[in-house]
């Protein structure tokens, strides 16, 4: 992870997604860098501390009462996510 360049925005951001008529907010926190690395046997994830509560705060959105089995957001390197990093998709699933 590098200090020096951040895809990640810049300001607190926020995205709304709708699936199936319920809107999910999704904000990114100022200065958040996450970056996703694929060691072959296990996946990395890297982030500075506003990084990892921009996270948690995705997964709480997803955790939501009232979202869709389904929910999905799409984390990818120059998308939320540092420039060289695997993507990565957050995704709510109901099924046992």
């Amino acid at each position: 992870m590098t200090s020096e360049s951040s895809s990640a925005p810049v300001e607190s951001t926020h995205v709304t997604a709708v699936t199936d008529g319920v809107a999910q907010v999704f904000t990114w926190e100022a200065d958040a860098r996450i970056e996703v690395r694929d060691l072959g046997g296990e996946v990395v994830i890297e982030a500075n501390a506003a990084g990892l509560r921009t996270l948690a705060g995705h997964l709480l959105v997803l955790a939501g009462d009232g979202v869709p089995d389904g929910s999905h957001l799409h984390l990818e390197d120059s998308n939320g996510l540092e420039d060289g990093s695997v993507g990565l998709v957050l995704e709510r699933c109901d099924d046992e």
